[in-house]
């Protein structure tokens, strides 16, 4: 199984990189676990159409074509941990070999992007930065496993 987050923008907090970094640490003992950024453009009032449009195009240029892709966005689907646990867990039964999660940038993500996605899926809806859902996703993606595995976890 392999874990990609593919997002926007690079991380400038070393708080967030820290964390980040203890979590693909921890995935290592389930899954192959990955990061991938690509360039943010400045934002510019007016210009958000643009802007998601180059970052989209940058997101969909970094899909593996086989991959099963779930969007982070507001009007996705909530769960729980224990429901996306075993969400995850039927995904990797029924042959999904690749997950990729994608977070995007401060505009959110392009709706081409939206469209390519096979599901999407939302932490709240409640707007987060992008360099702490990174962390956030980490976190549940390492916890989803835990229960997976049957292994102790926060509640």
């Amino acid at each position: 199984m392999k874990i990609t987050i593919l997002c926007v923008g690079k991380i400038k907090e070393k708080f967030y990189k820290d964390a980040l970094a203890e979590y693909a640490k921890r995935l290592l003992a389930y899954t192959n676990f990955d990061v991938i950024e690509v360039a943010d453009e400045k934002t510019a009032e007016g210009e958000e159409a643009l802007i998601l449009e180059k970052e989209g195009a940058r997101i969909l240029g970094k899909l593996p074509e086989h991959a099963y892709v779930v969007a982070l966005c507001i009007e996705g689907k909530q769960k729980d941990s224990v429901e996306m646990s075993k969400w995850m867990e039927n995904l990797m039964n029924h042959g999904n070999s690749h997950i990729v999660f994608i977070i995007g940038g401060s505009c959110g993500l392009s709706p081409k992007v939206v469209a390519r996605a096979d599901e999407k899926l939302s932490f709240s809806k409640l707007t987060f930065p992008h360099q702490l859902m990174r962390v956030i996703l980490a976190e549940q993606v390492y916890r989803c496993f835990r229960i997976m595995k049957g292994e102790p976890y926060h509640k």
